[in-house]
């Protein structure tokens, strides 16, 4: 009966020990299933605002979150075929550009507006 026992109580050591090496299986702070690296979440831009933050133009003129506007910035010849932008908004080849929108947010709102997140 007490190799029984000797057996059950290494069993439980063990299972312990593989437990606490092992962990249970549950993701920890920061971590995605089974403790893999979570993966990170990016906020998606908001559209439907006055200001488009990802480009930094007025929602309503912005043609890289428009195909409609884009394909009428293109008809007009206002295309930048290079950064597949309205050339009329395109701040790398025009960086004085920005300063232009950013005067149109700052009259309307009173601050400068939010840095661009492209």
């Amino acid at each position: 009966m007490s190799l029984n026992i000797k057996w059950i109580g290494l069993a439980m050591v063990l299972g312990s020990a593989m437990v606490f090496v092992g962990g249970c299986g549950q993701a920890q702070p920061g971590q995605g299933e089974a403790g893999a690296p979570a993966a990170t979440k990016v906020a998606a831009p908001e559209h439907g605002g006055w200001w488009c933050v990802e480009h930094g133009v007025p929602e309503g003129s912005c043609a890289q979150c428009s195909t409609k506007l884009a394909a009428e910035f293109q008809k007009k010849g206002d295309w930048c075929k290079e950064h597949n932008r309205p050339e009329s908004q395109c701040f790398i080849c025009h960086p004085d550009f920005e300063a232009k929108f950013a005067a149109q947010y700052e009259a309307k709102f009173g601050t400068k507006p939010p840095a661009r997140t492209e």
